[in-house]
């Protein structure tokens, strides 16, 4: 049985108004009725703009030039307007700060049933129910903009359970998760497509996507769709290295070990993944030996010692200690909310220890301020958009250089240097 199109581009591109270059070319898509579609991209492909351009952000909230047509439920989204678009898609955004509208979490997982004027009695129990599906049935009356970044994320995923609409977009929804939660919410995306609702899901975690299957894989670069099939013919090519995707991790090692992968043998699935002609090969593999590489530890540069941290009554930091030596690349991990960010924040000086102490070649961070700290300590944030403070690219990267009175000259090196490394030399002028 044919289904309908929900979502056709057209011989579609789009410029922003504060670019000088397309950010999509000649974009031709049809997306049907009831499909799970998954669009995997490197960072600035176009994922974001391609699905800002379904449910209407493009062109009501971005300016921009654009030729061709996109339709999406059959209205033309240059003239639909995106109240109406919004009944037919809902949208967990990549930034969940950008989506809360409300005070508490409760609050917020309730406003599409306030919207749709559901009696307070049944609203309620909606709301726990959501709340608990995504495992934040205890945080209904917290502030969503102090959750962790995996915690804002689910309560996302729990406000979009109550939207009734056709179309799901899901942009980035595993970016902030641990792969225990990042399963969970996969599961969560796949039950929500088996009500007979289209998804398309925007991701670079393919691994963890592909946890439930996908009806087709789109793979953008540089503004374009470069593959638009099944994720078994995908794996079997080199198009994800080629263009910067991380394969799924056993993929990776097949490769290694010498397999040529083929579609038949269906290795987007762990558990379908036909082994037998590849076992030889394999055992070779997991037979060489490999010699570990030395490592010479430096100085302590830094020292945690009985550390305890708590936000109000919540203690997020249990009398945590450990050294971090001179040369060393140190990983934490643990759960969404299991005290990450926080520990980094008390690195970095943000927050203080309620008791214990931090100590950077020996001298206690209590007696520094963040500014002294920031001099021997650099921070990136889980969410960007709380660090940028300038308009333009190079200024950003240079404000913090500019703030401790380099000599220009060394500020141009230093900014022309990291963005080169970074890729973004030439988008140095563009606006943030």
């Amino acid at each position: 049985m044919m289904k309908n199109p929900v979502i056709e581009f057209h011989d579609f591109g789009f410029r922003y108004a504060s670019q000088s270059e397309p950010t999509l070319h000649g974009i031709n898509l049809t997306i049907f009725e009831g499909e799970k579609v998954l669009i995997l991209g490197p960072s600035g492909s176009g994922k974001s703009t391609l699905a800002n351009c379904i449910n209407g952000l493009i062109p009501f909230s971005f300016k921009g030039e654009s030729t061709g047509e996109v339709k999406v439920a059959g209205m033309d989204t240059r003239h639909a307007g995106i109240f109406s678009l919004s009944k037919h898609v809902g949208t967990v955004l990549q930034d969940s700060d950008a989506q809360f509208v409300a005070l508490s979490v409760g609050e917020d997982i309730a406003f599409a049933l306030e919207n749709q004027a559901v009696k307070r009695s049944m609203m309620i129990p909606q709301v726990i129910a959501a709340a608990s599906i995504v495992g934040m049935q205890d945080f209904l009356n917290h502030v969503p903009y102090a959750l962790s970044g995996g915690q804002k994320q689910k309560v996302s995923l729990a406000g979009v359970l109550h939207e009734h609409v056709d179309i799901v977009l899901f942009d980035e929804p595993l970016a902030s998760l641990d792969p225990k939660a990042g399963m969970h919410a996969v599961e969560l995306i796949d039950d929500i497509h088996s009500q007979g609702k289209t998804v398309v899901i925007i991701e670079h975690r393919l691994e963890d996507v592909l946890h439930r299957e996908v009806d087709r894989i789109l793979v953008m670069d540089e503004g374009r769709i470069v593959f638009d099939g099944d994720a078994d013919t995908l794996l079997c090519g080199k198009l994800l290295p080629e263009i910067g995707i991380r394969e799924p991790l056993f993929i990776t090692q097949m490769h290694h070990a010498g397999c040529v992968l083929h579609a038949d043998d269906h290795p987007s699935s762990v558990t379908r993944f036909n082994l037998d002609p590849y076992r030889d090969s394999l055992l070779n593999f997991i037979q060489t030996e490999i010699q570990p590489k030395a490592h010479y530890p430096g100085e302590v540069l830094i020292e945690a010692t009985n550390v305890r941290f708590s936000y109000d009554t919540q203690e997020a930091i249990k009398n945590i200690s450990f050294q971090v030596r001179k040369g060393e690349k140190i990983a934490f991990i643990g759960k969404n909310g299991a005290g990450k960010s926080t520990m980094a924040k008390l690195l970095c000086g943000i927050v203080r220890p309620d008791h214990g102490s931090i100590t950077y070649q020996k001298t206690d961070l209590k007696t520094w301020s963040i500014r002294e700290i920031g001099e021997k300590i650099g921070f990136v944030m889980q969410n960007p958009n709380q660090m940028l403070v300038k308009n333009i690219i190079k200024e950003e990267v240079a404000f913090a250089l500019t703030l401790r009175n380099l000599p220009q000259s060394e500020i141009d090196e230093r900014v022309q240097r990291a963005l080169t490394v970074c890729g973004l030399w030439p988008m140095r002028n563009w606006p943030v």
